[in-house]
């Protein structure tokens, strides 16, 4: 089978894709969960040894109402630090002097909102493919501590972020919810909450009331911890508790079930003011609880604590009468308990020590050799024996001392057995890591067995396909890879994806890998018997490899190398733009620039777009406050901008219409090789506005750096000393990868700027913000790759080189992304593996998933030249 190199290429990366796939669905792994069904059962009653226990039930609930006043991206330092004491001193004086106890939950990563709430409600730990799911939140399927009330009976109300709606639909008896990813807007999203308190705090009708503000969130995405917006959102926020806390006070009028307020975030905020990774800022998130059971004695100083944040559904559960949820993996905060007598508190304790051996059981075959286990069998006996003793004579200080032992022993117990599921929640699909690993390897190989007919004059190759799927080789592999598959999946003590596929789907992906391995045989034994790589006219090689082959083999494993740092690139946000008035010079100096280094090759009319286009970018800046008009030294009224950057992407879709019309031009008329290069080069310039409406202002220079040297290079480097396709193609691929980092982006999921998705969006449409947010995250590799094809194309002399251009960018990208898997997967269980080295594996396979696109592209590109 004859194909192009381009088009072989492409396919390569396809399956590269669906081996990236299959790797990270088995290395992300499934979450630690119950697997029996919620239904009402009998709590697990007090251990009694002899004597009869009438305590059998559940506790009643310690608390009458619950107000979650749950404030997006509430870092702790935000009310425990200096900010804290500025902006929220009524918070302060609860916190240090008030009926309050105070904690910094620390959340795992990804910490972005929805796996933090469902961590909140169900004590598990949500996977870190829940990061994707972020963006369009199913049901929580899980046991959970609002479904859990609403069985019971509770009223629930809800006003803020619509994920909780999505989350827990039909759980609330009233609800408001605000959409979450406009972040644009850090006002009207929280008014849209407060203005329903006055006439729910005033309500007898609700048991539990939650609240989830997203302002200061929002804040962060678009100006960082840093900005003056932050004090006076944490100023709003405190006004707000003190208004809530002082209703709640009111309406105490039953001493024996006081109210609970809790004050909570779902996530930190990063120096740069994103969240997503694992640094201090993201992880640690205030935590509040204040209720009159809390009373403090005289000279009694309470520090805030350290707990996990999945702590808060036990404590919750515990606080409202409530079943632990089944996949709870936190333990009760036991302050909250420690007021209440002892008997109270040994039984509060044995609940969560039976639901959380409950859960090792279900999770861990071995779980009866769990040291944490063995404990809580331990405790179990010692609790058993102490009710006796507790019925006989109540009043001992014997008894007590004893208790406090028991006690001891539960605590030591839970801390045990989080741990001992901790380390279970860290369980990979290794058949479907192993199956995807295995796909990556096979297409690497053969495009590295392919190099030297791929880059031939013809750019055409003899791909050894159907001639090995008739062997009687593939079907032996064929064969023992359907027993190997049946084998693990009747074997595997745990789920695997692909023994969940149908047999006819389970049986592509074998026939693929049994394909690519006799094709990359059949290949290899070419090379070896006849000298020759899948052509029957190889090129002439080379005897030595030129000072720039050199450095581009010394880039690519050097880049390779870098992936195992287990460090980010980051700090880029230390070149702040807090001097609006000099960032305003420099933004109009940058604009200017590009207008002068893209109007060069585009008709009157693109330069016309571009020119208006480019004003319109400064207003819209102008517009949300991040730079001045020279009569308006300080913007005081400021707007979203949706009008501006409205007025901006009609000039972006004018330019790329123009571009694309010149390009159909280009076919009619076969000869017609200036409509076409001039075409390419109007969607590059349309590509160039739609970034620089995208990328922070700040970045601007850094666009102008990149488009100078896409000149220089092109006018002074590449064309006059005639440097091979290769050798332009893989330059180009890293100053894209360079400029990748240069505009602030870093190998955490942190550093992406969700912002950009909504430029001139009134309300959240997912594809249009979500296409948005990818290109100005990658705009630096596109717009390098748009270069390219527009450099290779205005050749004349170019012949198949955008083929050979889409075989060394496959190429080039395969490499790291094969190497990286291998990486990984040895690494799987290094300290940093969630916090450092999957947020980087996620970035290699989107780099991955552009080159497919660009492939696409660069073979579409290639038809046209062919044609024309």
């Amino acid at each position: 089978m004859r194909l192009g190199s381009g088009t072989f290429a492409a396919g390569c990366v396809v399956i590269e894709v669906l081996g990236v796939a299959l790797f990270l669905r088995g290395f992300f792994p499934a979450p630690v969960f119950s697997g029996a069904e919620r239904q009402a059962e009998s709590p697990a009653p007090e251990p009694s040894a002899g004597a009869s226990s009438n305590w059998t039930e559940l506790p009643p609930p310690l608390f009458s109402k619950v107000v979650i006043l749950l404030i997006d991206a509430l870092r702790d330092d935000f009310v425990f630090g200096s900010k804290g004491v500025k902006f929220m001193p009524y918070t302060t004086y609860l916190v240090e002097k008030g009926s309050s106890l105070s904690f910094v939950a620390e959340a795992k990563p990804p910490t972005v909102t929805m796996p933090r709430i469902k961590a909140l409600l169900t004590g598990s730990l949500p996977g870190f493919i829940d990061v994707v799911r972020n963006l369009n939140s199913p049901t929580l399927m899980e046991d959970n501590v609002i479904t859990r009330a609403k069985a019971a009976g509770k009223r629930i109300i809800f006003y803020g972020d619509e994920t909780w709606v999505k989350l827990f639909p039909k759980h609330f008896v009233e609800y408001d919810g605000t959409t979450s990813f406009f972040v644009s807007d850090y006002t009207e999203v929280d008014n849209n909450v407060t203005r329903h308190l006055d006439k729910v705090l005033k309500r007898q009708d609700w048991d539990m009331l939650i609240l989830h503000y997203l302002g200061l969130d929002h804040i962060g995405h678009i100006s960082g911890p840093s900005s003056p917006l932050v004090g006076h959102k944490l100023s709003e926020m405190d006004s707000i508790l003190m208004k809530i806390h002082t209703a709640l006070l009111a309406e105490e009028r039953d001493p024996l079930l006081p109210s609970l307020l809790v004050l909570c975030g779902d996530h930190g905020m990063s120096e740069a003011g994103g969240h997503g990774a694992s640094s201090m800022e993201e992880v640690n998130t205030a935590l509040v609880l204040v209720s009159s059971a809390f009373e403090r004695k005289p000279g009694d100083v309470r520090h805030p604590t350290r707990v996990q944040q999945t702590d808060l559904a036990a404590t919750l559960s515990i606080g409202l009468g409530l079943p632990i949820p089944k996949s709870n993996t936190g333990s009760l905060m036991f302050p909250v308990v420690e007021g209440r007598p002892m008997r109270e508190q040994l039984r509060f304790l044995h609940l969560n020590t039976v639901q959380l051996s409950k859960l090792l059981q279900e999770n861990v075959p071995s779980y009866n050799k769990e040291p944490g286990f063995e404990q809580f069998k331990v405790s179990e006996r010692s609790h058993r024996n102490w009710i006796r003793l507790y019925l006989e004579e109540n009043n001992s200080e014997v008894v007590f001392n004893l208790g406090a032992k028991v006690r001891r022993q539960y605590l030591d117990a839970l801390r045990m057995l989080k741990l001992s599921l901790s380390r279970r929640a860290a369980q990979y699909d290794v058949y479907s890591m192993a199956v995807g690993t295995v796909l990556v390897l096979e297409a690497l190989v053969l495009l590295l067995l392919s190099v030297p007919q791929a880059l031939s004059s013809r750019a055409e190759l003899d791909v050894p396909l159907l001639s090995p799927v008739c062997s009687l080789l593939f079907y032996l592999l064929l064969l023992a890879l359907a027993a190997l598959h049946v084998v693990v999946c009747t074997a595997a003590d745990s789920s695997c994806y692909l023994c969940g596929l149908p047999w006819l789907a389970a049986g592509g992906v074998m026939t693929l890998i049994a394909a690519l391995l006799c094709a990359g045989m059949s290949a290899l034994t070419r090379v070896f018997a006849g000298g020759k790589c899948l052509s029957q006219n190889p090129p002439q090689s080379t005897s030595r490899w030129s000072e720039l082959d050199l450095l581009s083999f010394l880039g690519t494993v050097g880049h390779v190398l870098s992936l195992g740092a287990s460090s980010f690139i980051e700090e880029e946000h230390q070149t702040c733009s807090d001097h609006k008035a000099e960032l305003s010079v420099l933004a109009a100096l940058s604009l200017t620039m590009i207008f002068v280094l893209v109007q060069k090759r585009c008709s009157l009319t693109s330069k016309v777009a571009m020119a208006f286009g480019l004003l319109g970018v400064y207003c819209y800046r102008a517009a949300i406050g991040n730079v001045l008009f020279p009569w308006q030294q300080d913007n005081k009224d400021i707007s979203k901008g949706i009008t501006e950057a409205r007025f901006v992407y009609v000039f972006v879709l004018g330019i790329l219409f123009t571009g694309t019309k010149d390009l159909l031009k280009s076919q009619i008329i076969a000869a017609d090789f200036t409509a076409r290069t001039v075409g390419l080069w109007e969607i590059h310039s349309g590509l160039v506005l739609l970034a620089t409406l995208l990328l922070r202002p700040h970045n601007l220079p850094v666009l102008v750096l990149s488009l100078a040297i896409q000149t220089i290079m092109a006018q002074f480097v590449w064309r006059p000393l005639r440097h091979d396709v290769a050798e332009v193609t893989v330059m180009h691929y890293w100053f894209g990868q360079a400029f990748f980092y240069f505009q602030g982006n870093s190998n955490s999921i942190a550093t992406v700027d969700i912002s950009a998705g909504f430029v001139g969006l009134d309300a959240y449409m997912e594809i249009p913000a979500i296409f948005l947010t990818a290109f100005a995250t990658y705009s630096g590799p596109v717009l390098w790759a748009s270069h390219l094809v527009n450099f290779l194309t205005s050749e004349a002399s170019s012949g198949s080189a955008l083929s050979h251009a889409c075989f060394c960018y496959a190429l080039i990208c395969s490499i790291p992304v094969s190497v990286y898997i291998i990486l990984v997967t040895s690494l799987r269980y290094h300290l940093f593996i969630w916090s450092v080295f999957s947020p980087k594996l996620l970035y290699e396979g989107m780099h991955l998933l552009i080159t497919a696109a660009v492939c696409i592209f660069f073979i579409a590109m290639d038809q046209t030249n062919t044609k024309s």
